[in-house]
């Protein structure tokens, strides 16, 4: 089986799919034959053009807000209604502010909610909405974009650290619960090249890059290329993080 079908036949909805590592995740899969839903929150323009130049036939761009769990709930059913299954559900979407550590008083409670509604509870939502089509295909996936914040405690906040440790123990925690029909993993990168957070232009990436072991930031395809491992060379893994970050923990 080549490259451009091992995914064939298989649906992947990608929330998040309009962003940076979202849109090198929906490449990827399409290239290797899966039929790819890109799911968007304000994108609305990026997902259609990204649908409009994915190879393959059947791709389609559906708004959802994790913030919202009737919004996620129209978005599964809107998938299902126009291709039928669902196989593959990848999470890539968040959001984050910097806030130093040790300034307690600037990570205000409203931060901390909104960090963690869209970093945990909206994924755990949305796993929640999609587990039971991932479950009827029979092999079924499930990939989080996790962070190395989760189990280094650096990262661009405090409430960020933690709500990417509690999706690494979701992972864990639904890697039983879900066994067998449905595999859970999780992608945990470094400082990724995108504009996920705020303020960090090219002197911080440059910065990161030479103090990282394999001399460079993450880029959106070295994430990209671990969730397509995850649904096609690890198909025996579940439950684990795999860490893209060139060596950033160490």
């Amino acid at each position: 089986m080549s490259n451009s079908d091992i995914l064939k036949n298989k649906v992947a909805v990608v929330a998040g799919g309009s962003g940076g590592i979202g849109r090198a995740t929906c490449q990827l899969l399409a290239e290797n034959g899966a039929t790819v839903v890109v799911g968007y929150r304000s994108g609305k323009d990026r997902a259609e053009q990204l649908v409009a130049t994915l190879p393959g036939q059947g791709h389609l761009a559906l708004p959802v807000s994790i913030e919202d769990s009737a919004s996620i709930a129209a978005f599964r059913d809107a998938a299902l209604a126009a291709l039928g299954r669902v196989d593959i559900l990848v999470n890539t979407a968040g959001t984050t502010q910097p806030v130093p550590h040790d300034d307690l008083e600037a990570l205000t409670d409203d931060l901390i909610d909104r960090v963690f509604i869209n970093n945990w509870r909206g994924v755990f939502a949305t796993i929640r909405a999609f587990a039971p089509s991932l479950k009827a295909s029979g092999d079924g996936l499930i990939v989080n974009v996790s962070s190395i914040a989760g189990f280094t405690g650096v990262g661009s906040n405090v409430a960020y650290c933690g709500a990417k440790a509690g999706l690494d123990i979701m992972a864990n925690s639904l890697g039983r619960a879900l066994a067998p029909e449905i595999r859970v993993m999780n992608v945990s990168p470094g400082v990724v090249d995108t504009e996920f957070v705020p303020g960090r232009g090219q002197e911080f990436k440059d910065k990161v890059a030479k103090s990282t072991p394999l001399r460079r930031v993450t880029s959106p395809l070295d994430v990209a290329r671990a969730i397509l491992s995850c649904a096609t060379a690890l198909q025996f893994s579940t439950g684990t993080r795999i860490v893209v970050d060139g060596g950033r923990h160490l």
